[in-house]
């Protein structure tokens, strides 16, 4: 028998291949952005924080907030990175990840700038078909799903933002979603379609983690009202991202706060 290397067996008190991080390096909450850019806009919301790596794609900072340890690493674009930041997280001891994305709207009712909390995805992806059978869900932690729900009910009368609850898609292929697709997506009453979200559920349940999902909505694709063009539009998705992290950030003190018993 040839001598295969087992991925699984990579050592913990290793630094990460892809993320260059290692135990020590991170809290066991973690935000999670696609765009590293957005780690350093998290970090203003941090005390004490600092970049730990930043590799490739993934960028890394740790700081606190309120007294807790919290992290945030760059997922890049898609499934693929997004498992392979979730399982390098959790080799060093990460536990509980949100994803704090953008995201485009499915339905006429949602506009740019609003946020959305999403509590399951349809698995358009290949990547979690490494992990899961084909009907196996893409759900998100459920208690981790509702200190998400009561920190944004929280902030959005101080705020006026829009709040929306419920189902997602999580595409593989950006330009390779049709005017029919879209229908497709539309018909099905999802709220949204992203491209993280069932790699981060999937890989963090197979692990016995915990992982949850806020996004800010930055374009509609039923309405065609998109961020391209415009800086009036554009400054509602900013505040949207914003928003999104401060409520991320309020849902772990709260989170933190209550009593485990699941």
């Amino acid at each position: 028998m040839p001598n295969i290397f087992d991925k699984s067996t990579f050592a913990s008190s290793q630094r990460q291949y892809a993320l260059q991080v290692k135990r020590g390096d991170v809290g066991k909450y973690v935000l999670l952005p696609g765009d590293p850019d957005r780690v350093a806009r998290i970090g203003k919301y941090l005390a004490e924080a600092r970049e730990i790596a930043f590799n490739r794609e993934f960028r890394t900072w740790t700081g606190t907030y309120k007294g807790i340890t919290v992290s945030a690493t760059s997922t890049g674009v898609g499934c693929p990175s997004a498992s392979i930041a979730v399982e390098e997280l959790a080799n060093v001891g990460a536990t509980h990840f949100i994803r704090v994305g953008s995201t485009a709207a499915l339905q006429p009712q949602i506009h740019v700038g609003d946020i959305i909390i999403n509590t399951a995805a349809m698995r358009n992806d290949g990547t979690t078909r490494f992990y899961v059978r084909d009907g196996f869900p893409a759900a998100a932690d459920h208690m981790l799903t509702h200190v998400l729900i009561e920190a944004a009910l929280a902030l959005k009368p101080s705020r006026g933002f829009a709040l929306h609850v419920g189902l997602n898609a999580c595409d593989d292929a950006f330009y390779g979603e049709t005017p029919k697709h879209i229908e497709m997506l539309q018909a099905h009453r999802l709220l949204n379609v992203e491209m993280e979200s069932a790699a981060i559920f999937t890989v963090a349940h197979m692990r016995g983690l915990k992982a949850a999902m806020i996004t800010a909505v930055s374009a509609n694709l039923v309405t065609s009202e998109v961020v391209y063009e415009g800086e009036k539009v554009n400054d509602r998705l900013v505040q949207g991202w914003e928003n999104e992290i401060e409520i991320a950030l309020e849902a772990i003190r709260r989170y933190e706060q209550q009593p485990q018993e699941f």
